[in-house]
């Protein structure tokens, strides 16, 4: 049978436009490296300092940029404007296109939700976590993805591959990377928690003894912690992550491992911490987890964070937010197979989970923008 012409089958105007397709996606990087770069300098805080829209000379003098390389600053802003992270201003403060002409004298800028989110003294800032994810360590175990498919070696992720060590391994010998990991998750729990309790409070309530399982540093326990001031709150991790971490009257950091024994509790929390294991490594999980809330006859709840593919968002009417959180969803699949051997999970896997570890019902909330919050009984 003789292979079809595909190239003869589009016409020229559908050509350009799947080639455009196509350089939208190998250069969809350049996105990230130019939020990386902002970070980096601070243009955010920059911006906030000033206290008004920021004309482009203003901004160079405030970045202290090289006089030499102060020409291109207006092209690394002009992109992140249009991915939505700066609005553009002219004299009058009305929004101009980002593809006029810019000079410094007419062009201003300022700050949009997603840039807010980027200032360093934001207690809600997502600047450690965009660094560390767009960190050299995290980038090139994506260069080793196909080699990694085809190897029969035993290496159980490209990160593996990239780096000769697993995962928790590496960041938990590379001082510098377990840090900026550490952070990472930090700064992401505290915008998680300050959600959660703001709007999604009664989940803690009459819950008397709390655990946050694979809590890290403690920002979601503290708050819970401080919010309910008569919970026994416990932060459970490993020796390397809480050892010297100091608790108060109703907070305590506990060492320990997960898929050895879980402390007895009213209520267990797992945030982000279920995706990054295989089937069988989350069944041993939630057969710990089911031990520790129902011993001594107790008969506790397991509270989970982590994404639900295909789950819609709370939102309504909005088919492009659906669509922007699905594709969301996919690059943390992806994430996760790359870095750590995990996954995310539609429905039909979590419940196959739930039944393997002898739980009887949940209920799954998406109500935490990409995440869900699902609530699982015995």
């Amino acid at each position: 049978m003789e292979s079809r012409n595909t190239q003869m089958e589009m016409d020229g105007e559908e050509v350009l436009k799947a080639q455009a397709h196509i350089w939208n996606h190998i250069f969809s990087f350049i996105n990230s490296m130019a939020l990386k770069c902002a970070v980096e300098l601070r243009i955010p805080d920059a911006i906030n300092r000033h206290g008004s829209p920021i004309t482009l000379s203003q901004l160079i003098s405030a970045l202290q940029i090289h006089p030499q390389k102060s020409q291109h600053v207006h092209r690394i802003m002009r992109i992140l404007a249009h991915s939505g992270f700066f609005l553009i201003h002219n004299k009058l403060s009305q929004q101009k296109d980002d593809d006029e002409d810019e000079d410094e004298d007419q062009v201003a800028y300022s700050l949009t939700n997603p840039s807010l989110l980027l200032l360093q003294h934001n207690p809600l800032t997502l600047s450690p976590f965009s660094l560390f994810m767009l960190d050299r360590v995290l980038i090139e175990p994506w260069l080793f993805i196909s080699a990694w498919l085809r190897s029969d070696s035993d290496c159980r992720t490209p990160f593996e591959t990239a780096h000769g060590k697993e995962f928790w391994e590496h960041m938990g010998s590379e001082a510098k990377d377990g840090e900026g990991f550490n952070a990472a998750m930090e700064s992401d729990a505290k915008l998680v928690v300050s959600v959660l309790l703001e709007k999604y409070k009664s989940v803690f309530e009459g819950v008397e003894s709390f655990v946050d399982v694979g809590g890290g540093t403690g920002s979601v326990a503290k708050a819970i912690a401080e919010a309910f001031p008569q919970m026994k709150c416990v932060v459970y991790d490993l020796p390397q992550v809480v050892a010297g971490l100091e608790g108060n009257h109703n907070l305590m950091f506990l060492q320990g491992d997960m898929f050895q024994v879980i402390p007895s509790a009213d209520a267990l929390l797992l945030k982000w911490i279920l995706h990054d294991w295989t089937d069988d490594e989350c069944v041993k999980i939630l057969k710990k987890c089911k031990e520790a809330i129902t011993s001594n006859g107790k008969n506790g709840k397991v509270i989970i964070i982590d994404m639900v593919v295909g789950n819609k968002s709370n939102k309504k009417n909005m088919k492009n937010n659906d669509m922007l959180m699905t594709k969301g969803k996919l690059f943390w699949d992806l994430l996760m197979m790359v870095n750590v051997g995990g996954k995310e999970r539609d429905e039909k896997e979590w419940a196959e989970l739930f039944q393997a570890a002898g739980f009887g019902a949940y209920n799954i909330s998406p109500i935490l923008g990409l995440r869900s919050l699902i609530e699982l009984y015995p």
